[in-house]
């Protein structure tokens, strides 16, 4: 068995709303225009409504109000746009998964951090777009609940390993599956037709030295979540399973972080991160 072996057959979790889908595919044909996503996008007021709540949130913080989609493509980008609405779909899509031994809640909840963390840490690295590392935050753990939906009982069995053994989590799945849950979700985002970037920082983020087309986006998503880790560790959200606090040093060599960038980035992060729980977690938390 491989990883991509986990991805088919999953049709309800593999498959994005018709909405993402069609804005994927106007984002990347040259003849569409931001006139014509935004126009797209308008004819679902539930989606503009969100889009717009998100626009006009703290993880922005436009000195004026926007009041459009077309502003809000303006200001944010039709990729920056397609991005957020990928996320707000793939939330939706795994809110309800079987198990005990992993709370949704704090499952996304990490998630939404590592993402909140990432885009500030591509703000500091001077990236051009910054909703991707988000968007590469947000996902990188998601392999975790296709594991846990396609082979509940190895889930559980790598969970409990990694509690006793003291050992990484993504090690054990190795040992017992024979592939880890970086691996399982780089499958699925490939499956979504993600860009190549965002593939190679979820599949690298344990091991951002062996990223290839993205060792910038492995390395900021490693340093994000490991931040997430500490945060979990200190509200003891983590549990009980092992998790990584320890940066490598690889990913520090890539981004160029020094001490004093991280602590800023960790206060700012605090009250980003409430207002993103408000904006794309009301439904699980």
């Amino acid at each position: 068995m491989e990883a991509v072996d986990l991805i088919k057959g999953s049709v309800k979790l593999a498959t994005l709303p018709e909405v993402f889908i069609k804005i994927n595919e106007m984002v990347d044909d040259p003849s569409s225009s931001a006139s014509d996503i935004g126009k797209f996008i308008s004819q679902d007021p539930g989606l503009t409504a969100r889009l717009l709540k998100i626009a006009n949130s703290p993880l922005y913080g436009f000195p004026s109000r926007i009041d459009t989609v077309s502003r809000a493509i303006t200001i944010i980008g039709t990729r920056g746009l397609r991005d957020l609405i990928l996320a707000t779909s793939v939330i939706g899509n795994f809110t309800h998964m079987p198990g005990d031994h992993i709370d949704i809640k704090v499952f996304w909840s990490h998630s939404l951090y590592c993402g909140v963390l990432a885009r500030l840490i591509a703000v500091k690295c001077n990236a051009l777009h910054t909703e991707p590392f988000f968007v590469s935050g947000l996902l990188h753990d998601i392999g975790q609940l296709i594991i846990l939906n396609k082979l509940p009982e190895m889930s559980r069995e790598t969970q409990m390993r990694a509690n006793d053994s003291m050992a990484p989590l993504y090690e054990v799945e190795r040992e017992v599956i024979g592939f880890d849950h970086a691996k399982v979700g780089s499958e699925l985002l490939r499956n979504w037709r993600l860009p190549d970037t965002i593939i190679d920082a979820t599949e690298f983020h344990h091991e951002p030295g062996k990223a290839e087309l993205s060792p910038l986006g492995a390395s900021i998503v490693h340093i994000a979540s490991v931040f997430a880790n500490d945060v979990d560790n200190e509200s003891e959200k983590s549990g009980g399973v092992y998790i990584n606090t320890q940066i490598d040093p690889v990913a520090m060599a890539i981004t160029g972080l020094t001490e004093s960038s991280i602590e800023q980035i960790k206060e700012e992060a605090a009250l980003q991160f409430n207002a993103a729980i408000e904006l794309f977690l009301p439904q699980v938390v």
